[in-house]
């Protein structure tokens, strides 16, 4: 049976794809028909990714320029084309105030979540998508689009991310599309901090009533890479279950105060016209 999103005989590169969300990317694409390169910097843990989508593995930095150029050609030698390239490799380091981020760890942030994305679209351009096509779909996050404690970097070097996808899209219309998906909080390693003592809690307070899963993020993904979306690019696909709009969901603790402030009002409190 032919799946529906059109990836049958495509390549995809897909980075950070030896646990969470991208791995759930990788087999996700995989499903959908494409033959899928995986990177991350653990040889093992991509060793058995690359088993599990039945596809081929390079370890190494995306920080590392020398590693994109060698994972861009292990996939087009093996693959004979590279139509797809998902960045989603990142780092939530250095965490904590703006005010004691060491330089060197403020730079890594944008090497790897900023700059690593540019450089791998630069080497799938001039290897095959310049010619012939194909689509990128990078991985920001729902928090760039506002401010939050001790993510300075994080969401500072993602809404970066999110204009350089924009830019990209731009530039390297109409061969090439290029859009992003904005995760909210998914149950990953990586955001453990945030849910692994309060899931059900954090889960209640959206609309769409639990946190999120890596499968939530691999489905957007497929859908922005296939042909499906093939009028689509420089957009940002939210994928949050419901957090940019939880203010006016009833079960959300903002909604509460709001009803507490509202039983509590003064006679005549309320709009009125004029001041």
């Amino acid at each position: 049976m032919m799946s529906p999103y059109g990836l049958e005989g495509r390549a995809a590169i897909v980075t950070g794809a030896s646990r969470g969300i991208g791995l759930a990317v990788a087999e996700a694409l995989a499903g959908a028909g494409a033959r899928v390169c995986v990177t991350a910097r653990d040889p093992d843990a991509v060793r058995s990714a690359a088993e599990r989508v039945g596809g081929i593995g390079l370890a190494g930095s995306v920080a590392d320029g020398a590693h994109l150029t060698e994972l861009t050609a292990l996939t087009l030698s093996t693959f004979g084309r590279v139509d797809i390239v998902v960045n989603n490799a990142a780092t939530n380091l250095p965490y904590g105030p703006l005010m004691d981020a060491e330089p060197e760890r403020w730079r890594e942030a944008f090497a790897v979540n900023v700059e690593a994305p540019l450089r791998l679209v630069q080497c799938a351009w001039r290897a095959w998508m310049g010619e012939h096509g194909g689509a990128v779909v990078n991985v920001c996050t729902e928090g760039a689009g506002h401010v939050g404690p001790q993510v300075g970097a994080y969401g500072t070097s993602k809404a970066a991310l999110l204009h350089l996808t924009q830019q990209l899209a731009g530039e390297l219309a109409p061969k090439v599309r290029v859009n992003s998906v904005s995760p909210g909080l998914i149950r990953t390693e990586m955001a453990r901090f945030v849910w692994e003592h309060s899931e059900d809690e954090l889960g209640a307070g959206l609309p769409l009533g639990r946190v999120g899963r890596p499968e939530d993020i691999a489905r957007a993904v497929t859908w922005l890479a296939s042909d499906a979306a093939e009028w689509i690019t420089g957009a940002d696909l939210l994928v949050d279950g419901g957090t940019r709009v939880r203010a006016a969901y009833p079960g959300s603790p903002a909604h509460a105060v709001h009803e507490r402030l509202r039983a509590r009002k003064p006679d005549g409190w309320g709009p009125r016209a004029g001041r």
